[in-house]
């Protein structure tokens, strides 16, 4: 089984996988995978006993800021959904890029009882827009030892680029998907 003491490093391979095809999982509320499909399961490189238990972070890839992961729960947790871009790393330490759409499970009662999401393959020019500010929101929060007040400098950067254009995470999203999508 794979753990945090165990991840790979990144390999600076990229992997894509087809355009028609979507990465589907399902977390607890404690983010722990209870599905994972077979494109998932592909792509990530890792076997199906390996991931249902772990943490969904086991996929994280370093370059990945935590800021967007900090926005990314608080939404989701409120019972709003999100879409994000989101860099992921499979077993063998290649990258691979996907547009998630984040959202919450509910039961009959409408009690959040766990998370599912869905990722297709973003468009080329979109992750290109996505990198530099990426790659900035990392940047700040490396200037931090923790881990919490890291990911809570990458997400006010955030929020402080965004309000700069004058538009929010989702709109900013939504906007660059639309560039790009035909």
């Amino acid at each position: 089984m794979h753990t945090t003491a165990t991840r790979p490093r990144p390999s600076g391979v990229e992997r894509t996988f087809g355009a028609d095809e979507i990465i589907v999982s399902k977390t607890d509320l404690q983010g722990r995978l209870t599905y994972a499909n077979h494109v998932f399961l592909r792509i990530a490189g890792y076997p199906e006993p390996d991931v249902l238990g772990q943490p969904h972070n086991l996929i994280r890839h370093p370059d990945m800021p935590g800021g967007v992961f900090k926005l990314l729960w608080e939404t989701i947790q409120s019972g709003s959904e999100i879409f994000a871009y989101v860099n992921n790393m499979a077993a063998d330490g290649a990258n691979y890029w996907v547009l998630a759409h984040v959202t919450a499970s509910v039961n009959s009662a409408g009690k959040i009882i766990g998370y599912h999401s869905n990722r297709r393959l973003p468009a080329r020019g979109a992750i290109q827009e996505i990198e530099p500010i990426y790659r900035t929101l990392l940047a700040e929060e490396k200037r931090f030892d923790k881990g919490p007040q890291a990911a809570q400098a990458g997400y006010d950067l955030l929020h402080q680029v965004l309000a700069e254009q004058g538009v929010t995470y989702e709109n900013w999203v939504c906007d660059i998907t639309n560039r790009y999508t035909s």
